[in-house]
């Protein structure tokens, strides 16, 4: 795999299940918007974009002014049904990064999600000790999978893509590390099917966070 100092973690899907709080938050959304209801699969599709963008997918009649009321409104119930439905960590993913810090691995967050959003979540499931850097969607122009995210990462911490892998569980993931240069592990247990993440061409590919220690070896 050669020599890495940085792992680069997409936060949604792949260090934590908030995959219920996402779709019912985006349901309640539509109700309130009075749009047509899409499906548990539709709403988990668009997870790993930006907020705009998942109801753009679903909607792309809708205007930039109805698009942006969507968000406005998912984001006042969202902090509403994070206190109701706490989401959990997915299985060894505390264990792997209290491992991987303790290995002297430089680990950081890129995600489509708002920085004060990540910052809230890290400190209610007591990561932040983990975490050196974290990326929003507030923080960068191009969202996933452009490189930005990664490449602002790398020019912050001063580390060459060469010693940074990214690990995600979307394809935007995966594209975003191989659009900026870094190897990209994908994990199975999040939003996407592996043949997804095959076809978006990930390094390798792991069924739970433990298995990331192996490969780093």
């Amino acid at each position: 795999m050669g020599l890495k100092r940085l792992i680069i973690f997409d936060f949604d899907g792949t260090l934590a299940d908030t995959r219920r709080n996402i779709v019912l938050t985006m349901q309640q959304t539509m109700t309130e918007r009075h749009l047509p209801v899409a499906d548990e699969a539709a709403c988990a599709a668009t997870i790993g974009l930006p907020l705009d963008d998942c109801f753009r997918q679903i909607y792309p009649h809708l205007t930039d002014e109805e698009i942006a009321a969507c968000a406005a409104v998912y984001r006042r119930l969202f902090e509403v049904n994070k206190k109701k439905l706490v989401p959990s960590l997915f299985p060894y993913v505390r264990e792997t990064l209290q491992r991987l810090h303790q290995q002297g691995y430089v680990l950081t967050i890129a995600s489509s999600r708002s920085s004060a959003s990540l910052n809230d979540f890290l400190r209610d499931m007591n990561l932040s000790a983990y975490i050196s850097y974290i990326v929003g969607a507030d923080d960068v122009t191009d969202a996933k999978p452009h490189p930005e995210p990664v490449l602002k990462t790398l020019k912050a911490l001063g580390i060459p893509a060469s010693e940074a892998l990214v690990v995600g569980d979307m394809p935007v993931d995966i594209m975003m590390g191989r659009n900026a240069g870094t190897q990209t592990c994908a994990v199975t247990y999040g939003n996407a099917t592996r043949q997804q993440l095959e076809a978006a061409g990930a390094d390798f590919i792991i069924d739970n966070m433990k298995e990331l220690i192996e490969h780093l070896r």
